[in-house]
């Protein structure tokens, strides 16, 4: 009996750090959405999250690992988190925010449904989850596999009726937001943010998978997230140079909602959710760990709801690509 309690007390912190984790991160979709729409730029939104999230985990990881035996970075685990830091804090970050300043935050969070599909198959092809058709464990996750890669191209390619919530005209009506549509940008750009979301979608399973790898070798959470931020640091900075190097008005940071989008991203998510995310990988692997991803659909359609009245529909991509080609 005792074993058994240790057991489910083990397994219930997986689970809640899990769901802790995407709550946390549908928050930051919808903050972004307004910051974005209020003119910040994806680069250095992802230069300022990354070198807030550095100086707020060094402390932690100097303070945890200073008495603690470390075991020994070889060249190769180095080089694994230099790509590790490159994938999730440059690749990621900057296809996923600059895509969604021209689509909705649904929609984007949406097509995130595929993350768990597409790290589920990049296991298998590592060799870290193992499939046998005749249990019914692997049953169920190829037809979870399914459901997902399934939502996300009903939500990408079958038009849909639009869900108009109560609030939503009432609450837009009584607070300034931008729109957050795709009727404030051209076809070609929306289409652009469809494409761009899918692509860090698909990157972030990839990260996903690395990341577990990377904490087999080198069980070191709050090392490798430090040194992830120090990566996304540094080549953020090259990025967002080149990018805004004649756009000096992009710098500045105000008291608005782009500051809050910089110090939640960079303490809440880059930070301690990114740790916990290694942590419960650590337990219970990449696989777990995306499947809860669709939970963040729902929380984001209710939030941005209420927040920048977003009226839901499905098939905005599709309607993107038609009209692109009537043009």
């Amino acid at each position: 009996m005792k074993k058994l309690s240790e057991v489910l007390k083990k397994e219930g912190k997986a689970y809640l750090g899990v769901i802790v984790v995407r709550i946390f991160a549908s928050g930051l979709i919808v903050i972004a959405k307004i910051a974005l729409n209020h003119g910040m730029s994806p680069q250095v939104y992802s230069l300022y999250r990354y070198l807030v999230a550095s100086i707020v985990v060094a402390p932690f990881c100097f303070l945890s690992y200073r008495k603690r035996p470390r075991p020994h970075m070889t060249w190769c685990t180095f080089a694994k988190i230099i790509l590790l830091g490159s994938i999730e804090s440059v690749v990621v970050t900057n296809t996923y925010f600059t895509g969604l300043k021209y689509v909705t935050p649904t929609f984007s969070i949406a097509m995130s449904n595929a993350v768990p599909a597409l790290s589920f198959f990049f296991a298998w092809v590592f060799r870290m989850e193992k499939v046998d058709v005749r249990r019914v464990s692997s049953g169920a996750k190829i037809l979870g596999t399914a459901v997902a890669v399934g939502g996300a191209m009903i939500m990408t390619f079958v038009e849909g009726p639009k869900l108009r919530f109560p609030w939503t005209n009432r609450h837009y009506n009584s607070h300034n937001y931008p729109s957050t549509s795709s009727t404030n940008v051209n076809n070609k750009d929306s289409f652009k943010g469809v494409l761009l979301v899918t692509l860090s979608c698909l990157c972030a399973s990839v990260s996903c998978i690395l990341q577990a790898i990377v904490l087999k070798s080198y069980p070191m959470g709050l090392i490798v997230t430090f040194l992830v931020c120090i990566v996304g640091v540094v080549e953020g900075t090259v990025i967002a140079v080149v990018m805004e190097w004649n756009n000096p008005s992009v710098w500045s940071i105000h008291f608005d909602f782009q500051l809050l989008a910089i110090l939640y991203a960079g303490i809440i998510i880059s930070g301690f959710s990114y740790y916990i995310q290694g942590v419960v990988m650590e337990e219970k692997g990449p696989v777990f760990f995306t499947a809860f991803f669709p939970l963040s659909t729902i929380m984001v359609a209710i939030i941005s709801s209420f927040a920048i009245s977003e009226i839901l529909s499905s098939g905005k991509s599709l309607k993107v690509i038609k009209e692109i080609e009537g043009a």
